[in-house]
């Protein structure tokens, strides 16, 4: 599964205004070997989640943890947009 793309600006916008990309960012690299597991608990927490956001940044958000390179790539961009 492949995440959508179109939401990243919208989360690494998020993360910056909570000053957290940077420490976003090297968690995604740092945390890989567990990314799948983090995306298991995102489906176990689909229910909860769902109530918060719409169904389909749910599977955005688990096809970004399931996928390294999707992983990579994200943290990448965070980095871009911190240092624009």
């Amino acid at each position: 599964m492949q995440s959508d793309r179109s939401f990243w600006p919208e989360w690494a916008r998020f993360l910056h205004h909570l000053g957290v990309s940077d420490l976003a960012a090297a968690l995604l690299e740092a945390a890989s070997p567990v990314n799948l597991v983090i995306a298991n608990l995102v489906y176990a927490g689909q229910p909860f989640l769902n109530q918060m956001m719409p169904d389909e940044r749910v599977k955005a958000l688990t096809g970004l943890f399931e996928d390294q390179s999707e992983s990579r790539s994200f943290a990448a961009f965070l980095r871009e947009e911190t240092s624009e």
